[in-house]
């Protein structure tokens, strides 16, 4: 029974954790970019798109295309980003606790 009481608490604790990070995550900006900075592009830690900036220089006819792939580029970067993230956030809330792998708590 007391096992079952442990496990309650840190189960509550972990919950009050994860609302705390997700606050967190909501308030991070984490920026990705490609073409060697010509286009960035800053993600929330919810994965929310916040802002995209194009170097003028791009801006040429005829050249959308690779401004296109360039910006999913930064995006792509900005995503990676985002997940290292939150896996490394998760890590702390749970503290060491063993979950199944490929199991996700958001």
């Amino acid at each position: 029974m007391k096992d079952l009481m442990k496990l309650m608490a840190q189960a509550g604790q972990i919950q009050q954790k994860m609302q705390k990070m997700q606050e967190e995550l909501a308030a991070l900006e984490i920026e990705g970019q490609s073409g060697a900075g010509l286009v960035k592009v800053i993600l929330n830690g919810k994965g929310e798109m916040r802002s995209v900036r194009i170097d003028p220089g791009l801006m040429k006819p005829g050249e959308a295309e690779i401004v296109e792939d360039l910006v999913l580029a930064a995006h792509q970067d900005a995503r990676a980003k985002v997940e290292a993230s939150m896996q490394e956030r998760m890590q702390e809330v749970t503290g060491g606790l063993p979950l199944p792998p490929g199991m996700k708590l958001f």
